[in-house]
């Protein structure tokens, strides 16, 4: 049978890298967004199942695991959906806090509680989760509060899951600097063109498919230099 991940945000960026690249290899994806005509546009591209909503919601993430039980079984989550906030950045002294509010809710909230809908699943696949971060969770950067906090207390969640459920893989994994929208969004008046496309990552994720390392925090660069031959 073969293998099924669920993967939000995939309509676009790493999102839909990873999972095209996972659809390509066999497997069943099933991806996520806001956008429904864009969500079904790239699931009908790349063969995947179209699940569109918005991961904050209760009644959406339900749907994307009872998607992926549909299938048979559940081997990997990849929580890789995650807003922003406000854009250009503001200095914590003006975030809003509803905005902050709003950026937990979709960056840390949101994963946990997909992961504990899929919980059963993933615990008789023997499978893996992977959280996607950002060195933004362990750098000081002006602007990045809102978001970098967020992805910082979505590896203290990972880090705890993982001790917590040792029979799951648990991995959460800082893809580096790319060419996304969400990266256009926070420097809005730049041209990050130099930045490398989202699937330039792939590999990584794949050699950690593969290695299936111990649980912790990765980065994709020391993946892929552990993947070269």
């Amino acid at each position: 049978m073969a293998a099924t991940a669920i993967v939000t945000g995939g309509s676009r960026g790493l999102g839909l890298a990873v999972a095209e690249d996972l659809a390509e290899d066999g497997w069943h994806v099933c991806i996520d967004g806001r956008d429904a005509d864009a969500v079904r546009a790239v699931a009908a591209a790349i063969g995947a199942h179209a699940v569109p909503g918005d991961i904050a919601q209760p009644a959406h993430r339900h749907e994307l695991v009872e998607t992926a039980r549909s299938t048979g079984r559940l081997d990997l989550v990849i929580n890789n959906a995650s807003t922003l906030g406000a854009s250009p950045l503001p200095a914590l002294r003006d975030l809003g806090l509803d905005v902050l509010e709003h950026v937990y809710r979709v960056n840390v909230v949101a994963p946990l509680a997909l992961i504990q809908e899929a919980l059963p699943l993933l615990l008789a696949s023997r499978g893996a989760v992977l959280n996607i971060t950002s060195d933004a969770a362990v750098e000081a950067y002006a602007g990045w509060g809102g978001y970098g906090s967020s992805k910082a207390a979505l590896e203290q969640l990972s880090r705890v899951l993982a001790v917590e459920e040792p029979h799951l893989h648990v991995w959460w994994l800082d893809p580096g600097d790319m060419r996304t929208q969400m990266h256009q969004e926070a420097f809005p008046d730049e041209d990050i063109s130099d930045r490398p496309e989202p699937s330039t990552v792939v590999p990584a994720i794949r050699a950690l498919l593969e290695q299936r390392p111990a649980s912790g925090r990765l980065r994709a660069p020391e993946l892929l230099a552990g993947a070269r031959p």
